[in-house]
């Protein structure tokens, strides 16, 4: 399974203010970043201007279309749901899941787990634990890659990967 990249959109809370991103690990680690006291600002995400539900919806749909496993009620079945729930959360009317949750319909839905937190909003708990290890790096690093094009930013991360330390 590849990671499927979106246009993501950073609303700050001054009018005009607004980033583009396209990477959801980026995406993710930037809104836990945005949420802690020294950078207040509201965060809205969206796929093709897409909110979660709508994009599961659209996904479970696509899916289904091949194979009637993924009708609502199997769907959530699958990932212990009731239905109804599941239902609500396609139609936003219920906010994005739990990240246990999250991780479920990304393996049921065949999709990118960081992806689909992303774009719920949330940040993976291992990703949440390694920022908080060094909170000043990571700050930092994140907004010295934000500027970056993918192709810059795929290069230090296979260095880093790659690296001897």
């Amino acid at each position: 399974m590849k990671p499927r990249l979106g246009n993501f959109t950073w609303f700050g809370q001054e009018p005009g203010q607004k980033e583009e991103f396209r990477s959801p690990v980026l995406v993710d680690l930037f809104h836990f970043f945005s949420t802690t006291p020294c950078v207040m600002c509201s965060v809205s995400y969206m796929v093709h201007n897409m909110e979660f539900g709508e994009y599961l919806r659209k996904r479970r749909e696509e899916l289904k279309r091949e194979d009637p496993q993924f009708s609502v009620r199997r769907v959530a079945g699958r990932i212990g749901v009731e239905p109804s729930y599941l239902s609500k959360i396609e139609r936003s009317l219920q906010p994005p899941p739990s990240e246990q949750t999250t991780r479920a319909l990304a393996e049921v839905l065949d999709e990118d787990a960081d992806f689909l937190l992303a774009l719920a909003g949330k940040v993976s708990s291992d990703l949440a634990e390694i920022i908080r290890s060094r909170p000043r790096l990571f700050a930092d690093l994140l907004r010295q890659l934000k500027d970056m094009p993918d192709h810059a930013v795929l290069r230090v991360v296979r260095e880093v990967r790659d690296g001897e330390w």
